[in-house]
């Protein structure tokens, strides 16, 4: 089953990535004569009402959701590993306060202060899309072009679930460090004159490699949950980008 499932997922990621040579359309070309119809030869998975071809936005929809979820769950990665390893080497009073933060955010709804940034900071007006866009005058040539709000949108919806979801990581690098940093191989490096740095990217991190890679693999679909979740209600991934969050109309047929 195992093996089966990851025929599959593998197939899927695949098509997601060839999406532009598996369909000769865009998928934000719409066709409002044709509207929606049924799959046939020329739409293998039919149109929506729009007229834009399904399978071109499901696959593109697929990168757009996959990209979320891998980016920010790397985010998260980085932040969490680092927060919990910190937390559990030094031990003390330094780990006491910077669990009581993770407990602190633990109570607060994070999809409802990721509905709020996005609110609040991924409007045309705000600063960070004036920055966004003064730095996308040094790239492209029309900064100005309204398009590039979707984009900016997408980014600035990864950055915040990658900003909130590192908290469960955290917890349980912190739990492994603290369980490995009595372990004879650390007093052996310490008796041989390792510091503090070498100790954690050395022996303790590898040594808890296996659990995070786990919970990392769990965070990617829990993170392209929430990005569902916000794309639904208006904040997150806009037309004419699209995500698996999107929801044309069916086809007839």
């Amino acid at each position: 089953m195992a093996e089966a499932a990851l025929v599959v997922l593998a197939a899927l990621l695949l098509a997601c990535v060839l999406e532009p040579w598996l369909s000769t359309y865009r998928y934000d070309r719409a066709d409002l004569a044709l509207g929606p119809t049924p799959p046939s030869w020329a739409h293998w998975m039919g149109t929506d009402q729009h007229g834009r071809d399904l399978m071109a936005r499901i696959f593109f929809g697929g990168r757009v959701s996959l990209a979320v979820g891998l980016v920010a769950t790397g985010a998260s990665l980085v932040i969490g590993v680092t927060w919990g390893a910190v937390a559990g080497w030094v031990g003390g009073r330094v780990d006491a306060v910077m669990m009581r933060v993770v407990d602190g955010l633990y109570a607060f709804p994070l999809l409802v202060l990721v509905i709020v940034v996005m609110v609040f900071f991924g409007g045309e007006r705000t600063a960070p899309f004036r920055a966004y866009r003064a730095a996308l005058a040094v790239l492209v040539v029309h900064p100005d072009d309204p398009a590039w709000l979707p984009l900016f949108q997408m980014v600035l919806v990864t950055v915040v679930l990658g900003a909130v979801c590192w908290l469960t990581m955290a917890r349980i690098v912190r739990a492994l460090v603290l369980s490995l940093r009595e372990q004879p191989f650390v007093e052996a490096a310490r008796a041989l004159g390792a510091g503090h740095a070498a100790i954690l990217l050395r022996h303790v991190l590898p040594n808890a490699l296996g659990p995070i890679v786990v919970y990392a693999a769990l965070t990617v679909p829990e993170v392209m949950m929430a990005e569902a979740f916000l794309s639904f209600l208006g904040p997150g991934v806009q037309e004419p980008l699209c995500s698996w969050a999107s929801s044309p109309a069916r086809a007839p047929g």
